[in-house]
């Protein structure tokens, strides 16, 4: 069966095809002799047909047809000509007998076998030669390592292994070349053996004594070696390796232990048992109360002259510069770390003898290190005496740094000894700081001696009452001989300073600290005059001619201080920690030492030197205060989440920045650190502030999550709701109460002021907010919140010096009136509400608050609408 043809290839139809494609649509019934006869006749036709176009074709051009077939038959004689001839000259060429091939190559093979016996024997004899000279060379190594002539047979081990190496081929593998590489090996070997021995019979080192022979007597030799000819014997790599001992042991024993212990060098010359010549260095270790500070370095000019002079002219040159250089750097390290680094003086009066040994050992790095062990040497030494000043420097403010360190750290392991220094109040102190009143004389109401922080601040033992650590033992009994003490029993009642109308609740007059005066103020039996008089209700309202002048609401003025009009500063005692004299007292020391530096003129001014003697040492004064603010915070972590901590460590940096800005303008010398120490002041006053500011806010924080529990007072007439918020409150008290507590002892009065008013305000500030967010406030919730927001009224007892007068919680307090009138107006009728709003009273109530409370409290009516047209119209004007 045919293939397919692709469609893409032309199609040529021929008669087999034909004939074929028939064949192949044929079926066995139609296969028969008629089927078989056509296709033979097909075929014939066909054949005739080409034969009558050939013969046409022929005809067509018979010219052509007749020149091409007698070319052919010219090419087929020539063809049979030429393959006759090559037939002849193959018989001549391959002929068995007299063929020309045949005989070449029987000719070649004779030629090949004579030169190869001539090679043979050109190998051999090159062969017994080469092996006649290593038999020769071998046999006078013998004798040579027989007589002990050991630098010889060196050389003639040397020259065996070259015949060795360039033994010829044919002898690489023979057994004989083998035998004599074996005895060139122990003969080698045993060789370096003897030459090792003699090293180590002439040079001997161990901790007491280094002893060089330059004659050393070997076994089976006639006369002794000198010792320059065995150590230029000896291979490179023993050499090198007993030369590196060598380096080692004199390091280990003689440098380096010169510099350890005390230690006295003799250098002798002697003769052992058997008569031969040694020179000995010995060690013998002196008096361990020798102070002279100079002899290791003597110690070590001895050992390198000794050296010098018996061991460095016998090295071979190929490791004598190697050898040499190798000791230099040990020596330099040596006289570095041994000596002068941790010789280096903690006292400026000991910096002259110190010098002294200092340039010895630049004296010894010139004329040894440099001048005879290595030329190229960084003269380490002289760079580090030449900077000589900043490494004391250096190592100084380190120790004064670790000593700071060491001060800090351990003042957190115990509790912390504190002492009262005196804040002075300028001019330009602020208002709210001025209106803390103070007693005559002393700020705080302390008998105070008159001297000043710098004359020196006595340490207050903690078990002592905090704010009088000036009164002696004998003026507390004169002044209780002249004052006698009256016992008051507290009553419960007033122990939370309300109005005698109102009641106390049990469970604040049970839980309540009993509160602690850290001044040592005893209370009077009066109440507490409260900064606003309570307002009548309407039915007892006086006349309008009166009322203005009994009943209005006092406002503080500027003239509520009581600072008495001295020509002397006014200051405030606070409590400070030792540790802040301590640091302070670093400074100074540091500022001290570094002044005394600079004007000893024991170091002069180098010309390349980018700072001044001393200078150094006074920067560590400024980075003793800068580790403070760095690690103090860090190491007390766990204590200043106390409130009472916290203010104590703004008060130690408050007083380090007053210390600071007085060495700056009273201290001379201290002009170069001038911009340093002022940059730690403002960076201390910084800190101070900010702890301050933060402790506040920490206590702001949690009062106001106290005052979240309350869910924004609403709902207050149902019992458990009403008992929430009072809980709150009471907590709030207690919390304020407590910081309050804390602070007191430590912050001087108007920062004590300030931070108990700034918490107490967000305290107000938060409820009032709450209240006058309410939009509906019934009659009985009214009551219940009027009770909550006098449970604060107790705050007031903590700005209140002197109970027979008037408490100046308004002066830190801004919402306290503003609060104080929100619980009356919570129980105010109308009439009662608009008489405040006439008078003026009720100022600090914005129009918008003010009428949002009144349509929470009253009803709509036309009062009411009536009040309220009032109320936006504005405050009246006074």
């Amino acid at each position: 069966m045919s293939l397919p043809l692709p469609d893409h290839l032309p199609r040529q139809l021929d008669v087999s095809s034909n004939v074929l494609s028939k064949f192949d649509s044929v079926t066995l019934q139609s296969l028969n002799s008629s089927f078989a006869s056509s296709c033979k006749a097909e075929l014939d036709e066909s054949i005739q047909l080409t034969k009558t176009q050939i013969h046409d074709r022929i005809c067509a051009d018979s010219s052509s047809f007749q020149r091409q077939l007698s070319s052919a038959k010219s090419l087929k004689e020539r063809l049979d000509a030429l393959s006759g001839h090559v037939q002849t000259l193959s018989v001549t060429l391959s002929d068995s007998k007299s063929g020309l091939v045949p005989v070449l190559l029987e000719a070649l093979e004779a030629h090949q076998s004579l030169a190869q016996e001539s090679l043979d024997a050109d190998v051999l004899s090159d062969s017994l030669s080469h092996l006649s000279e290593c038999r020769a060379q071998l046999d006078a190594l013998q004798k040579l390592v027989d007589t002990g002539d050991l630098p010889p047979a060196v050389v003639a081990c040397h020259a065996l292994n070259s015949s060795l190496i360039s033994v010829p081929g044919p002898l690489k593998d023979a057994s004989v070349v083998s035998e004599i590489q074996a005895r060139l090996r122990v003969l080698s070997n045993c060789v370096e053996e003897l030459l090792s021995d003699a090293y180590t019979k002439s040079i001997i080192v161990n901790p007491s004594q280094v002893i060089i022979k330059p004659f050393v007597l070997v076994p089976r030799s006639l006369k002794p070696l000198p010792l320059s000819s065995v150590l230029s014997s000896i291979s490179s790599a023993s050499l090198a390796s007993h030369l590196s001992t060598l380096r080692r042991d004199i390091i280990t024993h003689y440098i380096e232990c010169s510099f350890d212990q005390p230690t006295s060098l003799t250098v002798s010359t002697m003769k052992d048992p058997s008569g031969a010549l040694m020179h000995v260095l010995g060690r013998f270790p002196s008096s361990p109360n020798t102070t002279d500070t100079g002899s290791p370095l003597a110690n070590v000019s001895t050992i390198l002259d000794f050296l010098h002079k018996q061991l460095f002219p016998t090295l071979p040159s190929t490791h004598k510069h190697s050898f040499l250089r190798s000791l230099s750097k040990p020596i330099s390290t040596a006289v570095l770390a041994r000596l002068l680094i941790p010789g280096l003086p903690s006292q400026l009066e000991a910096l002259p003898a110190f010098l002294k040994i200092a340039h010895k050992a630049v004296d010894l790095e010139d004329k040894y290190i440099v001048g005879m062990l290595d030329a190229s040497s960084e003269r380490e030494i002289k760079a580090w005496v030449n900077n000589f000043c900043t490494h004391y420097e250096r190592q100084r403010r380190s120790h004064i740094l670790d000593f700071t360190r060491k001060l800090i750290v351990q003042s957190i392991s115990s509790s912390e000894p504190t002492f009262y220094a005196q804040l002075s109040l300028s001019q330009d102190t602020p208002d709210k700081v001025r209106l803390a009143p103070t007693d005559e004389g002393d700020a705080w109401g302390l008998d105070d001696d008159g001297q000043s922080l710098n004359a020196g601040s006595r340490s207050a033992p903690e078990e002592e009452n905090v704010w009088g650590f000036d009164d002696n033992l004998e003026e507390e009994k004169e002044s209780q001989q002249a004052k006698p003490v009256e016992i008051v029993e507290d009553d419960p009642g007033d122990a939370w300073g309300w109005n005698d109308e109102e009641p106390v609740p049990e469970e604040l007059g049970q839980g309540e600290d009993t509160w602690d005066d850290p001044w040592g103020e005893e209370p009077s039996l009066s109440v507490v005059t409260p900064a606003v008089r309570t307002v009548p209700v309407l039915s007892q309202r006086p006349s309008a001619d009166s009322a203005p002048a009994t009943q209005r609401a006092s406002r503080p003025t500027g003239s509520t201080s009581r600072h008495p009009a001295t020509s002397g500063p006014i200051t405030e005692p606070y409590l400070v920690s030792t540790l802040a004299k301590s640091i302070i007292r670093t400074v100074e020391d540091a500022l001290r030492e570094g002044q005394e530096l600079s004007s000893s003129g024991t170091f002069s001014t180098s010309p390349t030197s980018t700072t001044t003697p001393g200078a150094l040492i006074m920067q560590s004064g400024a980075l003793v205060l800068d580790l403070y603010r760095a690690v103090y915070p860090i190491v007390a972590a766990a204590r200043l989440v106390r409130p009472g901590d916290v203010m104590k460590f703004s008060n130690n940096c408050c007083w380090l920045a007053e210390e600071v800005g007085r060495l700056v303008a009273h201290e001379r010398g201290v002009l170069a650190m001038k911009d340093k120490l002022e940059e730690c002041k403002s960076a201390l006053q910084v800190l101070a502030d900010s702890w301050y500011q933060d402790g506040i806010d920490k206590q702001r924080t949690a009062l106001c999550d106290i005052l979240a529990s309350a869910k924004g007072f609403t709902d207050t007439s149902d019992q458990d709701r009403y008992d929430d918020c009072e809980m709150a409150i009471s907590r709030v008290v207690r919390e304020i109460r407590s910081a309050a507590n804390a602070w007191k002892p430590i912050l001087p009065k108007g920062k004590y002021y300030t931070a108990v008013g700034a918490i107490v305000e967000v305290s107000l500030q938060r409820i009032l907010e709450n209240i006058l967010a309410i939009p509906d406030i019934p009659e009985v919730e009214s009551h219940k919140l009027s009770e909550l927001c006098r449970i604060l009224a107790a705050l007031e007892g903590l700005f209140v010096e002197d109970f027979s007068e008037s408490s100046f919680v308004v002066s830190y307090v801004p919402s306290w009136l503003k609060f104080s009138y929100l619980s009356e107006l919570l129980e105010a009728s109308m009439a009662d509400l608009t008489y405040l709003f006439e008078e003026g009273a009720l100022v600090d109530f914005g129009v918008d608050e003010l009428v949002k409370l009144v349509r929470a409290l009253f009803a709509d009516t036309p009062l009411r609408t009536k009040t309220l047209d009032k109320i936006m119209g504005g405050h009246p004007v006074r």
